[in-house]
């Protein structure tokens, strides 16, 4: 029997506890009430009667008793008119929660599912209940997004994979019948679609890792024209192989950064989106186009652009660029040799950073630009990393 209790209150839902625990404290107001009127209303109506001179005791008496009786039934009668409305309201209150609890906790069994499109309806019982909806909301819409994500990321890698696999796969099975022979350059084009396949895994768990907050980063005061060098030297050889021309120039507008100015990053993760970002450009700018990299210093920030003249970007395209694995045109990029994610690590990284990054164009055929921001460095009295160091 004492197990039994305990099960049939823990089933009790919101609106009984609720209504219990309202007529809960309508008894005890209604009895503490009946307890001070009985105790202090006699007491001074007696004391009352006793100060009119000439009374008879009979009467004051007789007066005494109709008090009582008129004050009892007049307390019982309010008292129980109180509690029949405190049940009415409480009723219509603990009515008014579960209905709109309901679609919370429907939405709710609906994501636990895995069916991110729930969604709850504005209550209009108050502050909490609406923020209590905009919670579910965006968690659900969250869930959407990463699950949409997740499925278009694990489509995309296979398909990423599918064509060296295959590749590996059919040159291996023809070298086993004797069909093709294990010569330089059989041996070349195997390394090479292994290397595609180290890449691609480098860069998604590069990627992954930045986009979940696990990204290692050694960060210290570094000469922002340092790293632009650094990025222009190591880039110079492959676009002088594609001849497309690259040049570091200084802002047109603003103030340009020089040799002391310094940001608080790791110096090879922000070359390593310098190096994404001119890999990019240089993907998509043919034969006898140009590059160019530039620095602008703003008061609290430092601004480096890769702009390009090259192929350019739709308009329904730019705001994608960014995603994983996203390409403008499919054949063309995957051509180019690119993994679709070197952008995604460039965002991934320099969000990392505290800094951000955006991509512009005018349209196809009119180039691109894309242009990361830095938080400065704070000053300090040691000297910056940067032309000598």
């Amino acid at each position: 029997m004492s197990r039994a209790l305990p099960r049939i209150a823990a089933r009790r839902d919101l609106g009984t506890r609720l209504l219990v625990a309202i007529i809960v404290v309508v008894i005890v107001g209604g009895a503490t009430a009946w307890v001070v009127a009985a105790r202090v209303g006699p007491a001074i109506f007696h004391s009352h009667m006793a100060r009119i001179s000439g009374t008879n005791p009979d009467a004051i008496v007789h007066a005494e008793a109709a008090f009582r009786t008129a004050s009892a039934l007049s307390l019982a009668l309010a008292l129980a008119a109180a509690m029949i409305a405190s049940v009415v309201v409480s009723l219509f209150l603990t009515s008014r929660i579960t209905r709109s609890l309901a679609p919370v906790i429907h939405a709710a069994r609906r994501v636990a599912r895995k069916d991110y499109t729930a969604r709850v309806p504005e209550a209009g019982m108050g502050t909490e209940f609406g923020d209590l909806a905009d919670a579910v909301n965006t968690m659900a819409m969250d869930l959407e997004h990463i699950e949409q994500s997740r499925t278009q990321m694990l489509g995309d890698l296979a398909h990423e994979m599918r064509t060296p696999i295959a590749t590996l796969g059919g040159y291996l099975e023809a070298i086993a019948d004797g069909l093709e022979h294990a010569d330089a350059a059989t041996l070349a084009m195997l390394r090479e679609q292994v290397a595609r396949l180290s890449r691609l895994s480098e860069d998604i768990a590069l990627v992954t890792s930045a986009e979940e907050g696990r990204l290692t980063m050694r960060r210290k005061p570094t000469s922002v024209m340092l790293i632009v060098h650094d990025a222009v030297t190591q880039a110079t050889a492959r676009f002088s192989a594609r001849k497309v021309a690259l040049d570091v120039r200084v802002a047109t507008t603003g103030t340009s950064a020089s040799a002391d100015t310094t940001v608080d990053v790791d110096a090879d993760r922000i070359a390593q989106v310098l190096t994404n970002l001119l890999d990019n450009a240089l993907r998509h700018t043919p034969p006898g186009g140009a590059v160019t990299v530039a620095t602008e210093l703003a008061p609290t920030v430092v601004r480096i652009t890769v702009s390009d003249d090259g192929e350019g970007i739709p308009a329904e395209h730019v705001a994608h660029v960014f995603d994983r694995f996203y390409r403008v045109d499919t054949a063309r990029d995957r051509a180019h040799g690119g993994s679709g994610v070197g952008l995604s690590i460039a965002k991934s990284i320099t969000e990392a950073h505290g800094g951000t990054i955006t991509a512009q164009s005018d349209g196809p055929g009119r180039g691109a630009q894309f242009t990361v921001v830095l938080p400065l460095a704070e000053r300090s009295p040691h000297p910056p990393i940067g032309f000598g160091s």
